[in-house]
């Protein structure tokens, strides 16, 4: 049975593609395309299900038509339309970190140098050229971090900890 704590999300089917049972794909995190990853995780109605994957091509930088073996009928792909996308976690921390998206990071509980809790990775904004981190403080406010590897001085897989080198005073902005 596959555990949902062990996957996070990288997009939803949104529509079938042609006859021959493709999907359109969008995504925010080409973690399929990067690792060698044989299958992705689809939930479909609540139960979490690897479709293994016969082919893909980008048509954008974040949608791509998929093909999944057995679904060769618009039918058969019209069941998954609508459904989300997963990655497993530790494909995706055995990727390597230059392969690593950030979204990967959502769900990570971000600490200083000296072990001090900053706060938890809520979500990624990549709406500008310069990704931040959206981290829910203790207090319940929220602080964009920039999402820079020069401040993050490591990365714990298994604990999902983010310890990070911030500049003096950036949190109080």
């Amino acid at each position: 049975m596959i555990n949902p704590e062990d996957l996070y999300k990288i997009g939803e089917i949104t529509k079938t593609h042609a006859l021959k049972g493709e999907v359109v794909f969008q995504f925010t995190d080409d973690i399929f395309d990067t690792t060698d990853a044989d299958y992705l995780i689809v939930e479909v109605d609540g139960i979490f299900v690897p479709f293994f994957i016969e082919e893909y091509r980008f048509r954008s930088n974040s949608s791509a038509l998929l093909k999944f073996e057995d679904i060769d009928s618009v039918e058969q792909a019209q069941q998954v339309v609508g459904c989300d996308v997963y990655f497993e976690k530790a494909k995706a921390a055995d990727a390597g970190e230059e392969e690593m998206s950030l979204h990967y990071f959502v769900g990570f509980q971000m600490v200083d140098e000296e072990g001090n809790l900053i706060g938890k990775v809520t979500d990624i904004d990549d709406n500008t050229e310069n990704w931040l981190f959206v981290v829910e403080k203790e207090d319940g406010s929220e602080a964009l971090i920039p999402a820079h590897e020069e401040f993050i001085t490591d990365i714990d897989h298994e604990g999902r900890k983010l310890t990070m080198d911030l500049p003096e005073g950036l949190l109080e902005l």
